[in-house]
């Protein structure tokens, strides 16, 4: 099954979303359409299955950073930011063409389910760095800072070109979000 990943993977970034096709996919794997039904009935499903596994280790990262208490919660903030972003700009061709597939997944169960498992893991740092904030200001923090994450990621992404561009611009993320958290704890 790993083959079929990886196969999919090569396909989706050299071919994108409009021509990604399961026979191409099990052609690049070097394995038989039928086993690769055996694995995966649809492309939306060898589709989903990439982007979930992407999510899955970006909130892995994130949770891991953001839980490390060795730091204080600011370091911690900017790590995560430091990281998102690097990631963002590494996977910028993949993510772009899972982007385009995404109505074929976004809206089912696993994939909402993978999402509020990363709002929880931020939530959870908001609640350990501003805990005199109410849980409906960390909620909204939680909401604003992923957002944040998001949209810059992509914009630097798909903007940036120099590797020193792309730390200044995690620095500038990494400022604001941490004068944001700054102003949660005072609430």
């Amino acid at each position: 099954m790993q083959a079929i990943l990886q196969a999919a993977a090569q396909v989706l970034a050299a071919e994108g979303a409009a021509r990604f096709t399961t026979a191409r996919v099990a052609e690049r794997a070097g394995v038989s359409i039928g086993s690769l039904y055996q694995y995966f009935p649809n492309k939306a499903a060898i589709l989903f299955r990439l982007q979930s596994d992407e999510w899955r280790d970006t909130r892995a990262m994130l949770a891991a950073l953001l839980a490390d208490t060795s730091l204080s919660p600011p370091a911690r903030l900017r790590a995560a930011v430091h990281a998102f972003v690097a990631s963002e700009c590494e996977e910028a061709a993949m993510r772009q063409a899972l982007e385009d597939a995404a109505p074929l997944y976004r809206d089912a169960p696993e994939a909402r389910a993978v999402q509020s498992e990363g709002f929880a893991a931020v939530l959870a740092f908001l609640r350990e760095a501003a805990p005199r904030a109410n849980e409906a200001t960390l909620a909204i923090a939680a909401d604003v800072m992923i957002g944040t994450f998001k949209a810059q990621g992509k914009a630097v992404s798909q903007r940036v070109s120099t590797p020193e561009a792309v730390i200044a611009h995690s620095e500038a993320i990494a400022d604001m979000l941490c004068a944001y958290l700054a102003t949660l704890d005072r609430a």
